[in-house]
């Protein structure tokens, strides 16, 4: 067996969760494989909501098994309040047994949040527009090598351990200016509260658990955060996230050989969002652009902070499904479009006197200009269609033209929140 992968292709927010929680109940273990709780998947069935940060959206499947990685990193306050919400819905992973951490994976300490403050502080109007979570230094120590895993937690000294780390972080921000002491003893109490909270999880080898899954010839479905344009390495540097989105890090952050890849799920939205700092070619800074934000209700899951709205960006969608080998698109949120009477494409860009339609080096420094194609919008309300044959012709001619532009066929349509608003297309 392969591993299939499921990743956004734009900045994030494209409605990956749902989507996994719609595909779920085919896969035996669903393994998110980067970032963390600065995701923020929206999950939305049978009336209720959910917001799942670190834990892995196949959770509500009892028979599904779920996998935070090791190319995770953890807050545990945070991963406890998940659960919590989850045990007063009445679906309790710890009774069920059907969420497990891995081993390998590098802990947020209540300093780490500290040091991404006091980072974006320093940098004033040129900040990142981090989401102040802590993941950003948690990556950095996992780099520098001397970062906390949960498999420390059952050591007889991870108390030391975490000391030492927490004293050199003080020294950090000592130098830095930045005033910290107030309410970090608390914090420090609830982080190990937490601790104590999630070490009644199993804590797995994921790298052999998932191995283990493929030799037994069972599906597996690898779940990324944040998007591909947000890549450390590939997105739109230095306003990214701190990891790789891509499928390569699906590889390295879950310990599976890139041969063992199979379906890529690319998620994107039918126009463009964006959270934070950072270059935005088709932005909307008008009154379509507050329209988009309106009726897509784009507001961060994790922040809360509204979201920068534009039309859909084919140059950069092209260069997303190149670097994760996409086989099959998933486009969300079409609704969002219904009552727009033309709707746009940014088809290339003009940039530095060229005509280009790929994502070049630099699109911080030197402005990248959308050139547009006009497309007929519709104006039916399609969040009731269930099928294919109900969608309205011009949405139907839209999707055609994406598909012949991207090159990749689009096989699954969301026309709302809800996991039965998901249409599996021919």
């Amino acid at each position: 067996m392969q591993v299939d992968v499921l990743l956004g292709l734009q900045w994030g927010d494209e409605g990956k969760g749902k989507i996994v929680d719609v595909l779920s109940p085919q896969y035996d273990l669903i393994a998110r494989f980067q970032g963390g709780p600065n995701a923020g998947h929206t999950l939305e069935f049978d009336g209720k909501k959910f917001v799942l940060h670190t834990i892995p959206s196949g959770i509500f499947f009892e028979n599904t098994l779920n996998l935070i990685g090791n190319g995770v990193v953890i807050d545990p306050v945070i991963l406890r309040e998940e659960i919590r919400v989850l045990q007063q819905a009445g679906s309790d992973p710890l009774a069920s047994g059907n969420l497990v951490v891995s081993r390998k994976a590098h802990l947020i300490l209540p300093t780490h949040r500290l040091l991404d403050a006091a980072s974006e502080n320093k940098m004033g109007l040129n900040k990142i527009g981090s989401t102040l979570k802590g993941i950003g230094p948690t990556y950095m120590d996992k780099t520098g090598r001397n970062g906390l895993r949960v498999g420390d937690i059952a050591l007889p000294d991870f108390r030391e351990r975490y000391e030492k780390l927490r004293d050199k972080h003080k020294g950090l921000l000592d130098n830095s200016g930045y005033s910290y002491e107030e309410g970090l003893e608390e914090k420090e109490k609830q982080f190990f509260q937490a601790i104590e909270f999630i070490s009644q999880l199993k804590f797995v080898d994921g790298e052999h658990l998932v191995n283990s899954y493929l030799a037994d010839g069972k599906k597996v479905l690898a779940e990324g955060a944040q998007g591909t344009l947000l890549d450390i390495d590939f997105g739109s540097y230095p306003f990214v996230t701190s990891s790789n989105t891509t499928t390569a890090g699906a590889c390295t952050g879950l310990g599976v050989a890139p041969g063992r890849i199979g379906e890529v799920f690319g998620i994107f939205k039918a126009y463009c969002t964006r959270v934070g700092g950072g270059p935005f070619p088709t932005e909307l800074e008008n009154e379509t652009g507050e329209q988009l934000r309106a009726q897509g209700h784009e507001f961060g899951a994790t922040t809360g902070r509204p979201r920068r709205c534009g039309w859909i960006d084919l140059p950069a969608l092209k260069y997303a499904i190149m670097l994760n080998g996409v086989s099959q698109l998933v486009m969300t949120k079409a609704d969002v479009l219904s009552g727009f009477g033309r709707i746009y494409a940014c088809t290339h860009y003009q940039y530095d006197g060229e005509l280009i339609d790929y994502m070049p080096y630099d699109i911080c420094s030197r402005k990248a200009e959308p050139v547009w194609k006009e497309i007929d919008g519709w104006k039916e309300d399609i969040s009731g269609c269930r099928s294919e044959e109900e969608l309205p012709a011009s949405l139907a001619n839209y999707i055609s033209f994406l598909e012949k532009e991207l090159g990749v066929p689009v096989k699954y349509l969301s026309v709302g929140p809800d996991r039965t608003q998901t249409l599996q297309l021919t």
